[in-house]
């Protein structure tokens, strides 16, 4: 392939194409139309399953029931870390949202409630964790029975709070929200 030869002037010999608008107006196609041997064609013999086509039941219920179980599980966990150092437990509190999150995005589906739920369970899993882990440490100090303790836990928790504590609910918070919502099947 050769170039054209520049004149004089630096301009080409050639002359100049036309540019080509179109001015009609751009066919519609019907709703639902898949062009034959594109994604998505039906092949000519298949038949859709009337059993597959209807939708998955849903299972809200089994699935918040799951993540509550969860939430009294990853707060039983958290609350009784064996490295109860107070600096770093509360990076933790990724655990318990993760925990609450995979029961409600995997069998209650894309439910628009359940990622707030999500948020909210893990927010309640890190609290009761924080409090099962001061009645623990108030029952070592004291000796006394737990059930007089809890009081005196929350009383405890209410005086401990530190600024990061805040960081750590919001890691609870965001995390159960985001993972519920990312865990999700389709329903």
């Amino acid at each position: 392939m050769t170039a054209p030869a520049e004149g004089a002037d630096g301009q080409s010999g050639r002359p100049r194409t036309a540019q080509h608008y179109s001015v009609a107006p751009a066919q519609a196609a019907p709703e639902g139309y898949v062009a034959p041997g594109m994604p998505g064609t039906p092949a000519a013999d298949h038949r859709p399953d009337p059993a597959a086509a209807r939708a998955r039941p849903r299972r809200t219920g089994a699935a918040v029931a799951v993540a509550v179980a969860a939430m009294l599980a990853g707060a039983a966990a958290y609350g009784t870390a064996p490295a109860r150092v107070e600096s770093t437990i509360g990076w933790l509190a990724i655990a318990p949202a993760a925990a609450v999150a995979w029961p409600l995005g995997r069998l209650g589906g894309r439910n628009r409630l359940l990622p707030p739920l999500g948020a909210l369970l893990a927010a309640g899993s890190l609290f009761l964790g924080q409090l099962l882990g001061q009645t623990l440490r108030l029952h070592d100090l004291a000796g006394t029975p737990y059930g007089e303790l809890l009081h005196g836990a929350l009383t405890t928790w209410r005086a401990e709070r530190h600024p990061l504590d805040l960081a750590f609910y919001g890691i609870a918070v965001i995390g159960g929200f985001l993972l519920t919502r990312r865990t999700a099947t389709p329903s």
